[in-house]
């Protein structure tokens, strides 16, 4: 408990006199990725479609998930150097630039090109603005403002699905990217504003290495997996190979180097191992929702973008709301508790999934996202509080970085599987038809297709979903024996540091 109590009462590398005017600037940075996830998702059916080449539609979502997935951790080790406010700058920079790349894409090749750029710099955006809060509240504090930053995401849904399916019908789908570009520029004024930071020079190396081990051998696997149905044998095998050797030789050198980006010492303390690997589970099973039903509810149940985007709106809603329940349960009980909440509900709502139908009625597939919101709420919540108060100042950044990193490295795999999943499932049942599906994506396109044809393309395209959402069941139920093994006793009021780390 001493331990606990002089980390946070050390002096702070942040100067707070205007700590309000900070977290709202903190705030609006979140808003950037919550808006964009919930706009963007509502109108991939309509972009694929305009675009062509839905065999790549998972990697629309994988590859900026990826990318900063592999930048986060990076990011975060910078910031414990440099400093927050300066690598918030460079970060955001690189997304803004991705993000008008992305409205001027012209085929989906060149969408996912700009949208790796886009990943490249959002991996400094939410996870240092987290870091920042986690700076000038303690932990009691920090599980309120939890609520606030969750918010955040329920007004993202509340705007993001209903904008986006307006600008889609009305406007044009590039416009949908670049909604973003005012709302970052505010966030940089604010934070340079109002943010003070006093930095600690010291030397340092920066693990370079480590970062491009983690891409080659993270995207080499997935590449083998997403592809694997127009890859020979050989180079999925090469493939494979070349990931777990990469992935080997980072371990190794992870261990040896003095500044690691995945510092394996941090990855040996309970509470943020099982955190970790909980919301890379509960990320995962979240794909479901943001990346596969929006297909299935245009395209298979063949509704417009706008019931797809209050469909979609509907898991954000319930996360803001669970998020905020969570904040005042843990104090009040434990971490496991309310992680164990969110288990359950993502366990229920990958099961809701599982149960639907094209001739479903709307509301069901509103309920399991809503329900499964529910589950992101009080997982997420409870992962990042936990893990800030069960690491040093100094290792914040870094700790903060490795939940974001595991939730967007979660949200990767969730969207390769699920879309390998669909991928091979619709050629077995239809062979050669991704055209087609791109046509019945599109409600402009959709009518022309035949009655028999389209028929047929919705039962490839619902079997193929079907098999996706059972695997979103085997995810839910590996996150929650993850929350069920968290320690007992510890909450905000009870962080007990060295109680943290030994478990």
């Amino acid at each position: 408990m001493a331990e606990q109590t002089i980390a946070e009462q050390a002096p702070p590398a942040v100067a707070v006199p205007r700590r309000t005017l900070i977290l709202i600037a903190a705030l609006i940075a979140t808003f950037i990725p919550a808006v964009e996830s919930s706009i963007v998702a509502t109108a991939m059916p309509t972009i694929v479609g305009n675009l062509g080449g839905f065999e790549l539609f998972s990697w629309v979502f994988a590859v900026p998930l990826l990318t900063m997935a592999v930048t986060i951790p990076l990011y975060g080790r910078l910031a414990d150097i440099y400093g927050r406010k300066r690598v918030f700058f460079v970060g955001t920079g690189i997304f803004l630039i991705g993000t008008l790349l992305c409205g001027l894409a012209r085929s989906t090749e060149m969408l996912i090109l700009f949208r790796a750029i886009q990943g490249c710099g959002s991996g400094a955006v939410q996870p240092i603005a987290m870091t920042i809060i986690g700076d000038i509240y303690n932990p009691a504090e920090r599980a309120r403002v939890q609520g606030w930053t969750s918010a955040v995401f329920g007004l993202a849904a509340v705007i993001g699905p209903a904008l986006g399916a307006f600008l889609v019908l009305h406007v044009h789908w590039s416009v949908v990217f670049w909604v973003n570009l005012p709302v970052g520029a505010v966030s940089i004024a604010m934070f340079a504003l109002f943010l003070d930071e006093r930095v600690e020079r010291r030397e340092h190396r920066i693990d370079y290495l480590g970062g491009v081990l983690l891409v080659v051998g993270i995207g080499a696997l997935m590449l083998a997996l997403v592809q694997a149905r127009s890859l020979g044998a050989g180079s999925i095998a090469a493939l494979t190979a070349l990931g777990c050797v990469a992935l080997g030789a980072l371990l190794v050198f992870e261990r040896r180097t003095e500044e690691p980006m995945l510092p394996l010492a941090l990855w040996r303390r309970r509470v943020v191992a099982l955190c970790n690997a909980a919301g890379f589970g509960a990320s995962a099973a979240m794909m479901a929702v943001s990346a596969l039903l929006p297909i299935f509810v245009q395209g298979v149940m063949g509704c417009s973008p706008t019931v797809t985007g209050i469909v979609i709106g509907a898991h954000s809603v319930s996360w803001m709301f669970a998020a905020f329940a969570a904040g005042r349960l843990m104090i009040r009980t434990s971490y496991r508790l309310t992680a164990a909440i969110g288990g359950i509900s993502l366990l229920v709502g990958a099961a809701m999934l599982v149960m639907l139908r094209p001739e479903t009625d709307p509301f069901w597939p509103a309920a399991a996202a809503f329900v499964m919101g529910i589950g992101m709420g009080f997982c997420n919540t409870t992962f990042l509080v936990a893990i800030q108060a069960s690491v040093e100042r100094h290792e914040r950044g870094i700790g903060t970085g490795s939940q974001m990193f595991m939730r967007m490295l979660g949200q990767s795999v969730g969207a390769a599987v699920f879309g390998a999943i669909v991928n091979f499932g619709v050629d077995r049942e239809m062979p050669g038809a991704g055209g087609l599906v791109n046509r019945m994506l599109d409600t402009a396109t959709r009518s022309g297709i035949d009655a028999d044809t389209l028929a047929r393309l919705t039962d490839a395209v619902g079997m193929a979903a079907h098999q996706a959402f059972i695997a979103g069941v085997g995810i839910a139920v590996l996150t929650l024996i993850a929350t069920l093994a968290l320690p007992a006793r510890l909450s905000p009021i009870r962080p007990a540091l060295a109680e943290a780390r030994a478990g």
